[in-house]
């Protein structure tokens, strides 16, 4: 198979979706592998550790995308990557169909083959191609919250972990799942006052358990939200269904009650975000203002560190993309289930329920073909 590495083109997306030991490995197991010059070095790997590991090094997106049989990248399709949509073509990728109506579109016209990263599940449960990425963000979206907070940047001037004396800021998590986790980490290791929702109380009885009674854990309503809400000078919503557009937890006028300065980082705005006025924004503007509240929702935003991000990405991506490329599609997915509940789109039609609920479409199961 030809594997095709394009550089990314979204607004400041620095990551890669190929790293050269995964280059190796795939000519090892003898396939193709097309990467557009420069694709790497957002993420500091040079076209030279390509061409070494073996890739061949291509001057343009146009025919790297042509040459390929399956795709390989970090963020959904771009509107100027619509052209090279295909019959057939594979695109392996963060795909977020839910919220992106016209991209679900060129997908299906095109009978383009999208399989989402962030909808593969395995037996257990867990979504393995999303969680390191959930990690980062996490991590990130604190940092992020604490450096907005920052008078010079628009928030209510407030240290984030307070000093002698002074009380630290109130950090509000809206989820307990994978980047939930991560904010609390690090909220809590920055000395803030944190509180993680959940609607789930066996999440919310091991939350307590492995932070030692470092946050509050409260059972997620729209009551409860509302006063956490309402008095947090930092929220980060981080709430998820698989594939579906994100709950709207936080209401317009529970916006209007908070502190003027405060921040809400909206982690899941790839799938639509969980504030009703959150709205995707990119790292050259991250921010904007509803009700004297900064709204940071960066939908891209690991790619800030694209180092970490894209080592750790492809280290979890890399096992299935070299299923897809030794067994091809269907013969990968009938071994592995999990890869098979990454197929959003299949020649022409939606095979997951998650989009297919969202955008109000038909769907059916990619074993009916």
């Amino acid at each position: 198979m030809v594997i095709g590495v394009p550089k990314e083109i979204k607004d400041h997306e620095t990551r890669v979706g190929l790293v050269p030991s995964g280059v190796t490995a795939l000519r090892q197991a003898g396939h193709e592998v097309l990467v557009e010059t420069h694709a790497g070095e957002g993420s500091s790997v040079t076209d030279r550790e390509f061409m070494q590991a073996g890739a061949a090094i291509i001057e343009t997106a146009a025919e790297v995308w042509r040459r390929a049989d399956l795709i390989a990248k970090v963020k959904e399709p771009q509107p100027a990557e619509y052209p090279y949509f295909r019959p057939g073509l594979i695109v392996f990728t963060y795909l977020h169909l839910a919220p992106q109506r016209e991209l679900t579109n060129h997908l299906l016209d095109s009978r383009v083959i999208g399989v989402a990263y962030e909808t593969i599940v395995e037996a257990d449960g867990s979504l393995p191609l999303l969680t390191p990425m959930s990690e980062v963000a996490g991590r990130m979206a604190v940092q992020v919250g604490a450096q907005y907070l920052e008078r010079p940047n628009g928030g209510r001037g407030i240290l984030l972990g307070g000093v002698p004396g002074v009380a630290p800021a109130n950090v509000v998590i809206l989820g307990g799942g994978v980047v939930g986790v991560n904010a609390a980490k690090i909220a809590v290791g920055m000395g803030a006052h944190v509180t993680i929702i959940d609607r789930n109380l066996n999440r919310l009885r091991h939350l307590d358990d492995v932070f030692n009674s470092q946050v509050v854990t409260l059972a997620s309503n729209t009551w409860t939200i509302g006063e956490a809400v309402r008095t947090a000078d930092l929220v980060v919503g981080s709430v998820l269904i698989p594939g579906a557009s994100a709950p709207k937890l936080v209401l317009r006028e529970m916006i209007a009650t908070m502190r003027r300065g405060a921040v809400v980082v909206d982690v899941a705005i790839d799938q639509g975000g969980c504030f009703e006025t959150s709205h995707a924004t990119t790292h050259t503007e991250p921010v904007y203002v509803v009700d004297g509240v900064l709204h940071y929702c960066v939908s891209n935003m690991p790619a800030a560190v694209p180092h970490t991000s894209t080592f750790a990405l492809t280290n979890a991506t890399f096992p299935y993309l070299l299923d897809l490329a030794d067994e091809g599609l269907e013969a990968a997915c009938a071994h592995h289930p999990a890869l098979s509940a990454g197929v959003n789109t299949y020649h022409g039609y939606v095979t997951h329920s998650g989009v297919a609920e969202s955008q109000g479409r038909q769907w059916r199961g990619l074993e009916t073909e």
